[in-house]
């Protein structure tokens, strides 16, 4: 399919799977518009990459959507809760951590697919992952074609016959799969934020179960990680 003038909104948090994923889009030729989010998290230092990653890519509209899911609770992310630290492979992949953000995934897809109503955009791209995540119920397969199949009946474009596509290009990946894929597709990951609790001297803590994933990512792809970790 010719998709060169067709209009993609890409979820994009600044980490390295949403820019591999909008690397992935433009490389495709769709026109890109990005969608991040401010709701609550610990730190804003995402937001800052999200920015220069929409920037170096060329996106025809980046907005940022405001709304607080501390009012909620339920995660580390959004609370002052500790962040798991020094977890080996095997306890990051067992059960759900404690910095799940309960039905994020619901809610930044839904904003995004309201978005598309209003850009008639049919294309929605998400970075999730299934192999090396930590667990999250929202990074399924089986989670990503429901609300595709919800989404053709909650939008206008979708009673009308023109439902969304959600693409999930990484979701069978491996974090190495998916830097290997980002490097050669010219992604400078410098530009990049995966640390779910970064230092104030740093950008990231080399310790929490996203750094200890990336970073193990890096190694497997035989490639260097252009962040500095304390240790």
């Amino acid at each position: 399919m010719d998709v060169e003038k067709h209009e993609a909104i890409v979820l994009l948090s600044g980490g390295l799977d949403s820019t591999t994923c909008l690397a992935i889009a433009k490389n495709q030729g769709y026109i890109l518009n990005a969608i991040s989010f401010r709701y609550g998290q610990r730190h804003l230092r995402e937001l800052d990459m999200a920015k220069r990653v929409g920037v170096h890519f060329g996106v025809k509209r980046h907005i940022v959507v405001d709304f607080d899911m501390r009012a909620i609770g339920g995660s580390a992310l959004t609370g002052d809760g500790e962040v798991p630290k020094g977890r080996s492979a095997a306890e990051i992949g067992r059960g759900i951590p404690v910095t799940y953000v309960p039905a994020r995934n619901t809610v930044f897809l839904s904003f995004a697919l309201a978005w598309s109503d209003v850009i008639q955009a049919r294309d929605l791209f998400i970075g999730v992952n299934a192999l090396d995540f930590s667990g999250y119920p929202d990074c399924r397969p089986e989670y990503i074609q429901a609300f595709e199949t919800m989404a053709g009946l909650a939008t206008k474009a979708g009673v009308e016959g023109r439902p969304v596509r959600l693409h999930t290009p990484l979701i069978r990946l491996t974090k190495a799969e998916i830097i290997q894929k980002g490097h050669g597709l010219g992604v400078d990951f410098s530009m990049t934020h995966s640390c779910y609790d970064p230092p104030p001297d740093g950008p990231a803590c080399g310790r929490c179960d996203s750094c200890i994933l990336r970073r193990k990512g890096f190694s497997e792809a035989g490639l260097e990680d252009p962040l500095d970790y304390p240790d």
